[in-house]
């Protein structure tokens, strides 16, 4: 399934770099995070899905990392940029052993499923 993506060579050579380094610092903290735990869910807050996809965790005790990202009044633009890179449209964005899984309502099915214990 290859995601859509604007070509390089359709991107000016003038602002190329510019497109690659947005919010280059956000997307490697993730990356990190994702490196050094098994799960990963990054979230916002006042949003109540991350939370949801937290307790799910934490009552299946799986432990888990979580970074957050500001709320829906600030802190859109290292949302946007962990949006572009995943093409992940919406919060929590929830890893698993380096796989973006996808969020709350996809980790449920995933717990539900027993897919994620094994």
């Amino acid at each position: 399934m290859p995601r859509q993506v604007l070509n390089e060579e359709r991107i000016h050579p003038a602002v190329r770099e510019k497109v690659a380094g947005y919010r280059a610092e956000v997307v490697k903290e993730v990356q990190a995070a994702i490196a050094a735990n098994d799960i990963v869910v990054v979230g916002m807050r006042q949003n109540p899905f991350p939370r949801k996809a937290r307790k799910l965790l934490d009552d299946a005790g799986l432990a888990h990392k979580y970074l957050e990202y500001g709320s829906y009044l600030g802190e859109w633009r290292p949302r946007l940029a962990l949006k572009m890179w995943t093409g992940w449209p919406t919060f929590p964005m929830v890893f698993v052993k380096g796989v973006l899984v996808g969020g709350a309502d996809d980790l449920k099915r995933l717990l539900e499923s027993g897919e994620l214990k094994r």
